[in-house]
């Protein structure tokens, strides 16, 4: 029986991975190849996760999709939500009724003129903007009324609105791509029952 793992791949699969490298890295040094041909190796055909499309816009991999908005400030605007950020520190409790929402990430450049937002969520993009503006649209205004043209969350143009800023990832990854934020929760709750248990019985 052959052995097809990932770190000893047959002749056959190294033959053909030096021939994909080539063509995506014909011009580059060889040590570029080289750092590529080491990454095709140790890939898992096994692992679960794969990057499709979130729908209208973005990418998908597995249950998680991803979202990166690129929009101007207006004037001010960088410094109130810099005040906001503070106060709150992080803590973005209304965000939870979102429960498909995983994380977000709010970057100013250009000399603040620019915001960056990106965010991490379960499902399509449609019922991810949905769930945003039924289940937390004062905060979506709060956040985004500082940026130039948002026309609030309750607008029947947000959706264009937002996918017009939006930049599809040219390149991700998600660790573990089927583990939605509602099992996520789950799993650390039964860790925690379990490790109490564990500690009353030791």
């Amino acid at each position: 029986m052959s052995d097809t793992t990932p770190h000893n791949k047959s002749s056959t699969d190294l033959a053909d991975i030096k021939r994909k490298v080539q063509e995506v890295l014909g011009d580059a040094p060889d040590l570029l190849k080289l750092a590529l041909e080491n990454m095709l190796r140790e890939q898992d055909p096994n692992t679960e996760g794969h990057v499709g499309s979130a729908g209208r816009i973005g990418r998908q991999s597995g249950k998680i999709s991803e979202l990166t908005a690129m929009a101007t400030l207006k004037p001010g605007g960088a410094e109130r939500l810099r005040r906001i950020f503070k106060l709150v520190n992080g803590n973005f409790a209304g965000a939870q009724k979102v429960s498909t929402l995983h994380d977000m990430r709010f970057v100013f450049f250009e000399n603040d003129t620019k915001i960056l937002f990106a965010t991490t969520y379960d499902g399509d993009w449609d019922t991810y903007i949905e769930d945003f503006a039924t289940k937390i649209p004062d905060l979506m205004d709060l956040l985004f009324s500082s940026i130039e043209g948002w026309p609030g969350i309750a607008d029947p143009g947000v959706k264009d609105f937002i996918a017009g800023l939006q930049i599809t990832a040219a390149g991700w990854y998600v660790a573990n791509p089927n583990l939605s934020v509602v099992e996520t929760r789950r799993l650390q709750k039964q860790n925690d029952a379990l490790q109490e248990f564990l500690d009353k019985i030791a």
